[in-house]
């Protein structure tokens, strides 16, 4: 997967700025057509510690639409490691397009209720091999956040004054913060609903001398929670491919993308900013759409 490394560019978004703030989009969704985005970052050094403990199997959390599940998938498939998803909630009589993929990679899923579900240590305990090597749901740990941390070797941030992200779990935040110089800002836009607990949670994953740094996370902008996407939302993202040719998704981009486009109208941003906002792929997740609600 490292070989597509050279496909990530950098797009400037002239939709979204005026003469005083310059906006670029690093297009993580070009490094690979099923890994892409965040999740191979976030995934890499999981993977690479679970081959060197000699682990076969890799075990992992997710619903029915998680993106992380079939990024572990492919990467298991693509390395030799089998794959089982711990999936939130029973197993549906028609399975999600993306789940469906997943399994497709060869992974296998186990179906937890969602009551279960929240007390994901007992179920490690329960499930566990000896040869299996457990990621948190999202890639969301200290190794996830090194593996983010990663991303910003791709361009040269030295030209931006702040990095936007979606945030979800917070992992890909944290490794940004932990990239960023003291004079940079790091901008997370929430897509969940009522995610009081995010800014610890990324704090978690931190050092002291991360914690310095300037960053927030702003709410607001979830669309009535996690992947809603009311016709508003459907709307934005076709007018994001009319004019720019961006693809985005309903879960993280598009949300993202709204955000930064309304908080520039706000003059959120100091004058001269130049914004560098991570596109974290996900589009697989766009397939749970009727055919024809989106253009591309």
């Amino acid at each position: 997967m490292l070989q597509n490394l050279k496909n990530i560019r950098t797009d400037l978004i002239s939709s979204f700025t005026d003469e005083k703030i310059s906006c670029g989009l690093l297009r993580l969704d070009l490094l690979h057509p099923v890994v892409s985005g965040n999740k191979w970052f976030k995934l890499r050094f999981y993977l690479a510690d679970a081959l060197l403990q000699g682990k076969t199997t890799i075990a992992s959390f997710g619903g029915a639409y998680s993106n992380h599940l079939v990024a572990m998938a492919h990467a298991c498939k693509t390395m030799g490691l089998s794959a089982v998803g711990i999936v939130r909630g029973e197993a549906p009589d028609i399975l999600s397009h993306t789940l469906r993929e997943a399994i497709s990679y060869g992974m296998e899923p186990v179906f937890v209720p969602r009551s279960n579900y929240k007390n994901k240590a007992l179920l490690q305990k329960e499930l566990n091999q000896p040869n299996w090597y457990w990621i948190e749901e999202g890639g969301y740990g200290l190794k996830g956040a090194e593996g983010a941390a990663t991303i910003l070797d791709t361009v040269d941030k030295e030209d931006y004054t702040d990095i936007i992200c979606a945030v979800g779990t917070g992992t890909m935040m944290a490794g940004l913060i932990k990239s960023i110089n003291a004079n940079q800002r790091v901008t997370g836009i929430s897509v969940l609903k009522n995610h009081h607990s995010v800014l610890t949670e990324v704090n978690a994953l931190l050092n002291d001398s991360d914690q310095s740094k300037t960053y927030s996370v702003v709410p607001g902008y979830h669309f009535g929670g996690y992947a809603k996407h009311p016709n508003q939302l459907i709307d934005f993202m076709n007018e994001c491919w009319k004019e720019q040719k961006i693809p985005t998704d309903i879960v993280y981009t598009s949300k993202l993308l709204f955000a930064v486009r309304d908080l520039i109208k706000q003059h959120y941003f100091k004058p001269a900013s130049k914004l560098l906002i991570i596109h974290s792929g996900g589009l697989q997740g766009n397939y749970s759409l009727p055919a024809g609600k989106l253009i591309f």
